[in-house]
């Protein structure tokens, strides 16, 4: 039955996608594509407003294979297919190692981006002179982000993310932390404490520039909440906070004015006019968008979110900073999972589309890049259109898959480390749906967790200021390029 399927797949993409093309319609396709480069738009350099996208653990070979991914949802072959990003003018490579790691993690990158320094793996917008875990002298070494400069100079902002609020790349726009782990007070360590450092919830609520960021959306409603206050969707669990404080009632108690959303119901409540808005949508993460439909409580898309952030942040006459992260791709690879790494990575190209249609290119600078990359591979020779998610079928044999060394059939996709790893003799695919959601992938060395890749990321870039995106760059040149792009909007703050 599963031979059957894939011949009827294949048979179609050869008869209706562009397989039988001769010579001549390649040759006008690559004519027509010369001609669209030579009458591309330039952009002014200078900007009102900047949208950064980062999609966490989004390496090429992620690109690549959620492109494909993304055409066979609409029963093409998938490999002529461009994601929403693919599309913008200015491509360039990001080198992502941090300052003390050759393979790195989400703290080091984030801070990279949105502060303009490398730093330590593990580290929150705090220079790389400051140990990892310690809070003595922290202070001492605060990097001043994106976002807050632009609290700073009176632009609005946002900060939206599929993870907690308080995980990794968000935290680094708003928090200054030697530690990541840091979400709340309950993480905290001795010494932490007894220097005063503060958790990274903490720091949202009492962000001091500006009259604070203007919309936020994710999950991590736990490090918000105290632990003797019950989970709005799920009463069974609590907080985590031992301080007592229930941060979410400070917020609402210091903008009366906005709007709390943890379901979808509140999130619809929210318009371009509603002043403040913070959405924590979840206790933890949110959902994968494979299973963003089964919430209990309803959980907006990452394009919904984008386009609500857009539109109210909009409103403000000297501009806004908008970071969006689309943080779950980096965790389904974790888990040796490619079917939700690449759905929530189509999820991701839905919202730069959101975000591309909603403001005018002439004065908004969008950036779509990712931090670092994974240990996810695509490999095996497959016939043009065969399904991304399932086993190699070659050119010349598409009807039966080809067979390993072991006498085995393999997925086009793999991991090199993680979870899927097998002791002794691999299993048999022959008959498994390898395109299920929770099939994991085989890989070659076993972890508990794949790990991030070490290779460069991409970045694309379009709009105002978009043309300083070229060549191989240090990933930390993404902020001054921001940062250039704004400095009409920085008013008598230091260009630096």
């Amino acid at each position: 039955m599963r031979k059957t399927l894939i011949t009827v797949f294949l048979s179609t993409v050869f008869t209706t996608g562009c397989a039988t093309a001769d010579d001549n319609t390649w040759l006008a396709q690559g004519e027509d594509a010369l001609k669209a480069r030579l009458q591309a738009q330039a952009f002014p350099d200078k900007a009102k407003n900047v949208i950064i996208f980062i999609g966490d653990g989004m390496g090429i070979s992620t690109v690549t294979a959620a492109r494909i991914f993304d055409g066979q949802s609409r029963g093409e072959s998938g490999e002529e297919n461009l994601l929403s990003f693919e599309h913008f003018p200015h491509v360039a490579l990001s080198k992502t190692y941090n300052h003390d790691a050759q393979v790195p993690d989400s703290a080091g990158t984030a801070t990279a981006m949105l502060t303009g320094a490398k730093t330590r793996i593990g580290v929150l917008s705090v220079g790389h002179n400051q140990p990892r875990g310690q809070c003595a002298g922290a202070k001492d070494h605060h990097l001043q982000s994106l976002v807050e400069k632009a609290e700073r100079a009176g632009l609005s902002s946002g900060v939206i993310t599929t993870t907690r609020l308080t995980h990794a790349t968000p935290g680094s726009t708003y928090a200054h932390a030697p530690s990541r782990d840091w979400e709340d007070d309950s993480e905290l360590t001795d010494e932490a404490r007894q220097e005063g450092c503060k958790d990274i919830a903490r720091q949202f609520i009492e962000f001091p520039y500006g009259d604070g960021i203007d919309v936020a959306m994710g999950g991590g409603r736990r490090h918000f909440l105290p632990k003797t206050t019950n989970d709005p969707e799920n009463p069974s669990w609590t907080g985590r906070r031992t301080d007592g404080r229930n941060l979410i009632k400070e917020w609402q108690a210091k903008h009366p004015n906005g709007i709390f959303a943890w379901n979808t119901g509140g999130f619809d409540e929210a318009n371009a006019q509603t002043p403040k808005f913070l959405g924590l949508f979840e206790s933890s993460h949110m959902k994968y968008e494979a299973d963003r439909a089964e919430d209990s409580g309803g959980e907006p898309s990452l394009a919904d979110m984008t386009k609500k952030a857009v539109k109210m942040l909009s409103q403000s006459d000297k501009g806004f900073v908008l970071m969006v992260e689309g943080g779950r791709i980096d965790h389904a690879h974790h888990g040796g999972n490619a079917h939700r790494a690449l759905k929530d990575a189509q999820a991701f190209s839905d919202a730069v589309k959101a975000a591309s249609d909603l403001v005018d290119l002439n004065e908004t600078l969008i950036i779509v890049t990712a931090d670092h990359s994974h240990v996810f591979t695509m490999a095996g020779y497959p016939v043009r259109g065969n399904p991304i998610l399932g086993l190699v079928h070659s050119p010349e044999y598409a009807n039966d898959a080809v067979q390993a060394k072991d006498g085995k059939p393999y997925t086009t996709l793999g991991y090199h480390n993680g979870p899927g790893a097998q002791s002794g003799e691999r299993t048999d695919l022959s008959d498994v749906d390898t395109t299920h959601r929770d099939f994991q992938q085989q890989a070659l060395v076993p972890t508990s967790s794949e790990t991030h890749g070490g290779e460069d990321v991409a970045i694309y870039a379009t709009g105002a200021g978009s043309a300083l995106i070229s060549g191989v760059m240090e990933q930390n040149v993404i902020y001054h390029v921001m940062n250039y792009a704004l400095r009409d909007q920085w008013g008598s703050l230091d260009q630096d």
